[in-house]
């Protein structure tokens, strides 16, 4: 009980606090920050990366594809332990660690001229990467409060805003395409890390959740249930791909639009998902409420699908106006499938080993990233509109699996499915 010597801590009253467009001063704030400087730098190299290795260090793009797609292959198998380190050593000390690697292995990226030194720092770029999103997830949960599943959604709509603001200054570098621009680039995103990493020295240090007596060291790889949940989202997660690789090279190819519209279609996309996520994730606070949300993101997922599908014979401001369709119904689905996710990452999960399950989640969801392109190059590109449809009844069947496998999941947890 506070007495009348005991100092009450200041409350932000501002207008940007009551409309939730910010949280109230402590960790959450703090989070959220470091959440916006990591992805504004990381929006600002993803988009030119390919452009930065081709362009200015003069990599053959042949080289360049192999050498990322070793990175990616790499970089899964971080998660897991490192998120396990995080559970026992403490999450926010590990995920310090990652954000120091990665400012330093981008920064090196500015000396590189062949081949292995470029592949060998991407590879430890991105197995800083893996290992920092499983350390974060403690850190998201310690500090998230008592409704952990909005703070999640707003945390992800930030990030999108950052990254869509971070490819919007890319842009200018790519105009000028000049080797000056793209390193600019590039120090740009090793200054966010470490800038990121000043943010998180400002939260409190997170003591390890004492892991029960008989519990094994790699409990999360002997969960079956939480396995299969993990392949499902993995599954439904290579929509995240389908806007910023199949449709594209559709619409460039397929039909009657106007090339521009690529880039309107991921500016439509991110600004959906940066004022609606939170929105969409209320209510999605429980397994079971999460596995219905997956359950609705496969059928949105259908229709969007289904409309891009019968664009390829329209006129081209007809193909527009239904791509444009086709885009907000694929984005509906992917808030009702990062609702889902997020809430089973954290709700699955006992919170002794939440690194090591985030660590699993980032295995399943990189290994969508690495089949996705393959799959939707066969699928929408190759099959044209029958392999669309294919593809969303893929997400469909995925989505009404779903509930039936969180079932599943809630009946062998060792208590309460429900309790956060």
């Amino acid at each position: 009980m506070q007495t009348a010597t005991t100092p009450v801590p200041p409350r932000d009253t501002s207008w940007l606090v009551a409309r939730g467009l910010i949280p109230d001063h402590g960790p959450r704030r703090v989070l959220a920050v470091a959440t916006f400087v990591n992805m504004l730098g990381s929006g600002i190299f993803m988009a030119t990366a390919v452009l930065f290795f081709t362009r200015s260090v003069g990599l053959p793009l042949a080289q360049v594809a192999l050498g990322m797609g070793i990175a990616a292959l790499v970089g899964m198998l971080a998660g897991v332990p490192v998120g396990h380190l995080a559970d026992r050593r403490g999450p926010r000390e590990i995920y310090l660690l990652t954000l120091v690697t990665r400012a330093a292995t981008m920064a090196a990226l500015a000396f590189v001229h062949t081949f292995w030194p470029f592949v060998v720092l991407v590879c430890l770029t991105q197995l800083a990467h893996s290992a920092g999103g499983a350390s974060r997830g403690p850190l998201v949960r310690g500090f998230g409060g008592a409704n952990l599943g909005q703070y999640r959604a707003y945390l992800r709509s930030i990030a999108n805003l950052a990254g869509c603001c971070g490819a919007l200054a890319a842009g200018a570098a790519v105009q000028l395409d000049t080797r000056a621009a793209y390193l600019a680039l590039v120090v740009g995103n090793a200054v966010s890390f470490v800038a990121c990493a000043a943010i998180i020295t400002r939260l409190p240090s997170l003591p390890p959740v004492p892991a029960p007596q008989l519990t094994g060291r790699w409990i999360a790889l002997k969960d079956r249930p939480f396995l299969t949940v993990t392949v499902l989202d993995a599954i439904l997660g290579i929509q995240g791909q389908v806007l910023v690789f199949a449709l594209p090279v559709w619409i460039i190819s397929e039909t009657d639009a106007p090339r521009w519209f690529v880039g309107v279609a991921v500016l439509v996309n991110t600004a959906l998902v940066a004022t609606l996520q939170v929105r969409a994730s209320r209510g999605v606070d429980t397994s079971s409420a999460a596995g219905r949300a997956m359950r609705r993101s496969g059928l949105a997922f259908l229709i969007g699908m289904a409309l891009i599908a019968t664009t390829s014979a329209m006129p081209g401001w007809v193909a527009v106006t239904v791509l444009t369709l086709g885009v907000a119904s694929h984005t509906v689905g992917e808030l009702w499938h990062a609702a889902g996710s997020l809430e089973l990452q954290f709700r699955l999960a006992p919170a002794h080993a939440q690194g090591q399950y985030m660590g699993i989640s980032g295995l399943g969801t990189g290994l969508a990233n690495v089949a996705a392109p393959s799959l939707l190059g066969l699928l929408c590109i190759a099959w044209g509109a029958p392999g669309w449809l294919l593809m969303g009844g893929i997400f469909v069947a995925v989505g009404l699996a779903a509930p039936a496998v969180v079932r599943w999941g809630e009946r062998t947890r060792p208590d309460s499915a429900d309790a956060v």
